[in-house]
This record gives C-alpha cells, structure tokens and sequence, in this order.
C-alpha cells in the first residue's frame, strides 16, 4: 500500500427522510492532505469537525445530484467558511442548474466571502473533470429521477522505486536516479546496457475510488468500476422493497453486491440507508451473501482506500 493517504470519511450515509440513527449523504476523501467532498448533506459541518477535517484544507466539492439531502449543507458550509477562511477559492462541481441555484443561496446569504466560489459545470455524462498531480475524477451518468452522476477517484500512477542494491552494485550515479524512477534503461560507460527492470521495481499501484450514489442498478456499470479498491455503491432498500426501488431510481443491497462481484472490486461500502428498514445489519447481510468484502457504512467511518 502506498505511504500517500488515500482517506475516506463518512459524514452522513443516510437518505432523505431524516432520522435519529444517519446524517444525510456527504463523504469527505483525504488525498494526500488535500479534502475532497462528495455531496453536503445537512449537518456536514459538524461531521467535519467531529472528524477534526480542517476547513482550510477543503478546496473542492462535487454534488452527485440536486437533491437536497445531497446539498442542503452547503449554505451553511460556506457560511461558516465566510467567518473563518481568508483567500483562496472553493471549486464546487455542479450541473448548470446547480450553479444558478446556489449562486443565488450565496449571493442572499453569504455576500462579501473572504474567498472566491468557483463553479465546474459538468455534464450527466462520461468525462474526466478534474485532474491535478495526484488524481484524475471522471464522471459517469447514473439512473436516478434526477439528471445524477457518479464520481470516479484515481490516483495517477506512481514512479518505479530504486533497487538501492543492484544501482550501486552497477554504479550508477545519483543523477540518474530520477529517470530511472521514469523507466529509462541505464548506459555503462563501457557501452553495457543495464535494463531497468534490474534496477528498480514496480511502482505501487494506483488506487481507485468510486462513489455511485443514487441510482437504480445499472449492470453495465461494471466496465466502468473494473477493479476499483473501494466501491460506495448507494443500498438504499433491501430486496423485499426492490419494486420500490426501481420505481424511485434507487438499489438494494443485494444489488449494489452484483455490481460489486461482477466489476472485480476488492471493497464494497454500502450507504444511503432508507429510514423504513431500522436494523442496518439487514444491509450487510444482504450484501455479504453475494460479496462477502463488504463494509456496513456508519457515521465516523474512516477507510484508507
């Protein structure tokens, strides 16, 4: 595993008819220091600072759909953000519509920020929308009654690491380590060439994180997750209220296990708990008889992908 964090925390996992047990949806990852969050469900301030998650380290969130179980944390987020951040920018990842809506929520309540709010218009479709040294996140359309997407977390890949032995048994220089890390073959003097293979060793593999939530169940989702370490895929209901899963865009547990088992995913999260089935470990139970590497989500969950 790589010594680069790649957190996840859970803030709400609960949907949208509140309740004493879950917080509406909002996720936080940790990526190498940097916060990034999936949906802002009521409360998600305070879950912030239960989980000691800095706000200045906060700089981009990205809203699955325009639900308000998914979004009706943010007025207060950025209120509060207004009284204790100075400079910088917040990017927010929205539909257009998003944009125009919460434009005028800020521009109401929040007027005179001390930091710039950007938005990123995206699209109900496949694209990559953002990227910067660490990671790249894509999105991929959803089925729910709202135009919804799915976020896709992927580290880039990492440099091969130096086999310290076999470099200084061929003596190679210390300036030459860097393009060793980047693949390159190593040139003698005497003209031998010494493959890099010998000297270095793979590098860590990349570590993918997705986030489908809502949705109904979509089968042909698996290409899209295949082989992800961590999937968060929404289980809203069990089986015995499939029908009305369907007819309100969402999955099952049992669900959520068949996308898991069939996109070769190590990790299955379940998450957006309806308040109609009261004992959670219904979810598990559901979701382990298919795919047994599933994880009962929780406020105050914390996973390194």
């Amino acid at each position: 595993m790589s010594g680069k964090n790649f957190t996840l925390h859970t803030l709400g996992c609960g949907s949208a008819k509140p309740n004493l047990r879950h917080q509406p949806s909002s996720t936080i990852l940790d990526i190498r220091g940097n916060l990034f969050m999936i949906d802002c469900g009521e409360g998600a301030q305070l879950a912030m600072q239960k989980h000691r998650l800095k706000f200045s380290r906060l700089n981009n969130i990205f809203l699955t759909h325009l639900h308000g179980d998914h979004v009706f944390g943010l007025p207060g987020l950025i209120g509060t953000l207004g009284l204790i951040q100075t400079g910088g920018s917040i990017t927010i990842h929205t539909f257009n519509e998003g944009k125009k809506i919460l434009s005028n929520i800020f521009n109401y309540f929040s007027r005179d920020l001390p930091f710039e709010i950007k938005f990123n218009v995206i699209e109900p479709a496949k694209g990559i929308i953002f990227e910067n040294k660490a990671i790249t996140v894509r999105t991929v359309p959803l089925k729910h009654r709202v135009p919804t997407v799915g976020f896709i977390f992927e580290e880039k890949p990492d440099l091969r690491h130096i086999n310290r032995s076999a470099c200084d048994f061929h003596n190679v220089p210390i300036a030459m380590m860097k393009r060793l890390k980047e693949g390159e073959d190593y040139i003698r003097p005497d003209g031998r060439v010494i493959k890099n293979e010998i000297l270095t060793t793979p590098p860590t593999p990349a570590r993918v994180y997705a986030h489908l939530s809502d949705t109904s169940f979509m089968p042909e989702l698996a290409d899209e997750i295949r082989g992800a370490d961590l999937l968060m895929h929404e289980t809203t209901y069990t089986s015995n209220y499939e029908k009305e899963a369907e007819q309100r865009g969402h999955s099952t547990a049992r669900q959520a296990a068949l996308l898991a088992r069939s996109a070769g995913v190590k990790r299955l999260l379940t998450g957006h708990y309806s308040s109609r089935i009261t004992n959670d470990e219904e979810f598990l139970k559901e979701a382990t008889e298919i795919f047994p590497d599933t994880i009962l989500n929780k406020e105050g969950l914390v996973i390194e992908v």
